[in-house]
């Protein structure tokens, strides 16, 4: 069989149409919010109510998806994963009330939530540490690719086919995912593609350790598990909230209806996609210069932190749409590059057969978060009659908060011995 150059770029590809898919899909429900508000006559608070329902079974699976993936393996995890979040984004179309809309996304929190762990999982295998940023950059910017091709997408198909059959159109590219994921996924050493000398890059700055599952009371145990925890705990509801209040925001401050809602959110998201790879692109062009690996993780962490402090001040943009969307558009750049780098920060710190198990963790963390955010965030805009100024102020300084705790838990970032 002939020999296949750069292969693991090819498997990071993969990760990349994954977390695209896996975007797309929760982004549906928020782009049609206006409309499903119109016809089902949802306040505020029950839309609060249908994203805690997915943020719920997205914590409550972190964990598990993340131990079952450490013990499966990519290969077979990743397709019942995406399998299950492709039958849950389809069953969305049968739905008429706000308790079933709350069932489908439920069932789509259960099945997304193993896509980070895996693909994080399959990172730390594939790629030598030098390269993981990036890669863990290019296939997290999948997420801003998404919500480009939503807005695109989902208004077309709901104007012309009706607002469910845009349900159906994003599970059905879940399931193409499956098909190719099937064809090409191996791991390395199993890999008749990978040529030796690809395979000995990739395996330079491994360690050798057996595979293993350590139990969660002992991850538990590290601070390195609760600086994870509690980095997603801190940022993932920011970007919770400008997946699913950003276009009922636009709606309400500057008018803008379903046909409108693409220019703001394109912008934002192509931003998002260039400070996810820039991100991780920083942390290893540092490396590259000689800093150490704790230099160079933190600088790219703060630096990510200080760029969303400006978001705080976007009511006062007035009547400028295009100035407050600048200001969001930096704010989630800055939000994908420290995801990046979060991540890989993950990987760095803990032995291979645990990265599963500690994305997971982060995952139910951040998760929590956004749990306890939805309801709060739907009751305050019906409380407030729709004042955002607030919640953007906290959203511009939780991610220093976030970097003082994971700097006060992780002074060094050494892989600890569990």
């Amino acid at each position: 069989m002939s020999r296949t150059h750069h292969l693991r770029w090819y498997i990071c590809g993969l990760l990349f149409y994954a977390t695209s898919v896996n975007y797309l899909d929760r982004q549906v429900l928020g782009l049609l919010k206006p409309v499903l508000s119109r016809e089902l006559g949802w306040h505020e608070a029950d839309y609060g109510w249908v994203v805690f329902a997915f943020q719920g079974a997205y914590a409550l699976m972190m964990p598990l998806a993340g131990r079952i993936i450490d013990r499966l393996g990519t290969r077979l995890s990743y397709t019942l994963a995406v399998l299950t979040w492709s039958i849950a984004s389809m069953s969305h179309a049968l739905a008429r009330s706000a308790l079933q809309f709350a069932a489908a996304r439920f069932l789509l929190g259960v099945g997304e939530a193993g896509n980070f762990p895996a693909a994080i999982k399959t990172v730390a295998v594939w790629f030598p540490k030098r390269e993981r940023a990036l890669a863990t950059g290019i296939f997290n910017s999948g997420s801003n690719l998404g919500a480009l091709i939503g807005p695109f997408l989902v208004p077309f198909v709901a104007q012309h086919f009706g607002w469910r059959l845009s349900f159906v159109a994003t599970g059905l590219l879940d399931l193409l995912w499956v098909a190719l994921w099937l064809a090409i996924y191996r791991p390395p050493r199993e890999q008749k593609r990978l040529s030796a000398t690809e395979l000995a890059l990739i395996e330079s700055d491994h360690s050798e350790e057996a595979v293993r599952s350590i139990p969660y009371a002992r991850l538990l145990g590290t601070r390195a598990a609760w600086a994870f925890l509690l980095g997603k705990f801190l940022t993932d509801p920011i970007w919770w909230f400008y997946l699913f209040w950003l276009p009922g925001f636009l709606n309400h401050r500057f008018g803008l209806d379903l046909s409108r809602l693409g220019p703001p959110l394109i912008v934002i998201y192509l931003a998002a996609d260039v400070g996810s790879i820039a991100g991780g692109w920083l942390s290893g062009r540092l490396l590259a210069r000689g800093y150490s690996l704790t230099r160079a993780r933190k600088t790219a962490l703060l630096t990510c932190g200080l760029a969303v402090v400006p978001v705080s001040a976007v009511m006062y943009a007035g009547s400028n749409l295009w100035l407050a969307t600048g200001l969001v558009a930096l704010a989630a750049a800055a939000h994908q590059g420290w995801s990046a780098n979060l991540f890989t920060l993950a990987s760095d710190v803990v032995p291979s057969s645990a990265v599963g198990s500690i994305v997971g963790l982060g995952g139910l963390g951040g998760a929590v978060g956004g749990m306890l955010v939805a309801p709060a965030v739907g009751y305050w805009l019906d409380y407030s009659h729709g004042s955002y100024g607030p919640l953007f102020f906290c959203a511009g300084f939780a991610y220093l908060f976030a970097f003082l705790m994971i700097h006060l838990l992780l002074p060094r970032l050494d892989q600890v011995k569990v």
